[in-house]
């Protein structure tokens, strides 16, 4: 089964994106018989603007938030599952609250999104699911009580604010997010981080025998652009080892240079030097070289050459 992988992969790319604005818990257990939330989020009790660089995700993340994301189209019993989840939540902090004797705060309750690639017009009208005004194509709000809203990804537009969530998808609408996500600035805070958890999903698909077509087709395209970013990894590891190697070849240039320069100068002012001397003489650096330029204007002997190095030393 490769839903395990996909479950994986969702949590940590979660977590990869909302850790500078909050604290996430990934498989954050709660008690009774419901086994674990995927993503618990608690948002930074100052909110950084940069969160508006993941687009409707960031917007999701504005507030407490219970994040379920689904491989497969989230079942009725599933998405169920997941509301009791919440409300488990929301039990276990009134009853800290009461026991702190405060009031909780709606703000304090987190939100459940729950995302499927796909769902049925059916299964949302079994959920009395609405669009509210203000909110993309794609996000289905349950009444207001229940605090939950279903993101059907493969219904949001293809838009750079949804492209974070379009990730989760699958078949075209995930690979076609996996390109865009490619083509983004090299500077961009999530490109890197986020292609190496994309091809470590590659990699742990890879070693799977039992594949979906959805899950082979991910691969065949993930691979041109994974040999693509390998190669230009190494290119600029090329270049930068040829750039430091001209900067390094610049450098011992110039010392050598100097070196020469000051041993014939020393040569016209006190004479022929013995082999010590010019050894002790290559072994300074540029800036003691340059030093030295300078005080051998007023040598008259060996003896001042030999006093000059031996203060180096000090």
């Amino acid at each position: 089964m490769t839903r395990f992988i996909h479950d994986k992969f969702a949590k940590d790319y979660l977590e990869e994106l909302l850790k500078d604005y909050g604290e996430v818990k990934a498989s954050e257990k709660v008690s009774g018989e419901i086994k674990e939330i995927d993503v618990l989020f608690t948002p930074s009790k100052q909110q950084s603007s940069n969160i508006q660089i993941l687009g409707l995700l960031g917007r999701f993340a504005q507030q407490p938030a219970i994040i379920e994301p689904y491989r497969n189209p989230a079942s009725t019993d599933e998405i169920c599952d997941c509301i009791l989840k919440l409300l488990e939540i929301k039990a276990l902090l009134r009853r800290e609250a009461k026991a702190n004797k405060t009031k909780l705060q709606d703000s304090e309750i987190p939100q459940l999104w729950v995302f499927t690639p796909t769902i049925s017009e059916t299964r949302l009208s079994s959920f009395g699911t609405m669009q509210k005004a203000g909110w993309l194509s794609g996000v289905h709000f349950l009444p207001d009580a229940l605090r939950t809203a279903i993101v059907a990804i493969h219904q949001l537009p293809q838009t750079p604010e949804t492209l974070w969530l379009r990730l989760l998808g699958r078949g075209n609408v995930q690979s076609q997010a996996i390109i865009e996500l490619q083509a983004l600035p090299l500077d961009h805070p999530y490109q890197k981080a986020t292609l190496e958890l994309v091809y470590n999903l590659r990699e742990n698909l890879r070693v799977n025998q039992e594949l979906e077509a959805d899950d082979r087709e991910l691969i065949m395209r993930l691979e041109p652009l994974y040999q693509r970013d390998r190669e230009q990894a190494k290119e600029e590891g090329r270049q930068e080892g040829r750039q430091e190697g001209r900067q390094e070849g610049r450098q011992e240039g110039r010392q050598e240079g100097k070196q020469d320069l000051i041993l014939r100068l020393l040569n016209r002012r006190i004479g022929e030097i013995d082999t010590s001397l010019i050894e002790r003489i290559k072994g300074l650096s540029l800036a003691q070289l340059e030093n030295l330029g300078e005080a051998l204007l007023d040598f008259y002997s060996v003896a001042d050459l030999e006093t000059w190095l031996n203060q180096q030393l000090i």
